[in-house]
């Protein structure tokens, strides 16, 4: 009789036990979650911020350029036809460098440890 209260009380402890990692593990992911969402929103912001700056520079500068050359429309033209320059060179000669910076910022944010 003795031995069965003994063996209740390891299942009531094993339970036990296995809840609180569960509750912990559950803990650790929503803390990871969090920090990780709380680096990722101000970036978010900045981006959006710097987008906005870049159309209007774009657009002004693609008005102004048209006015030199004569029709507007050919300053959006132009500017384009830069951008298209650009991205192919880019896509040639920086793609892989930059996949590879990427690629190895996100596994040391998921992997380091955290910094306070």
């Amino acid at each position: 009789m003795e031995e069965l209260n003994g063996i209740e009380t390891l299942i009531e402890k094993a339970a036990v036990y296995g809840k609180t990692s569960f509750e912990l593990i559950r803990l650790q992911a929503v803390d990871k979650t969090a920090d990780k969402i709380s680096s990722f929103s101000p970036g978010v912001v900045l981006c959006i911020i710097i987008s906005c700056f870049l159309i209007l520079v774009n657009i002004g500068a693609a008005l102004w350029l048209g006015e030199v050359i004569g029709k507007t429309y050919y300053g959006f033209f132009a500017l384009a036809g830069f951008y298209a320059v650009v991205a192919c060179f880019f896509r040639l000669f920086f793609y892989k460098r930059t996949k590879r910076f990427f690629y190895d910022l996100m596994i040391r944010q998921m992997l380091g440890s955290k910094e306070e």
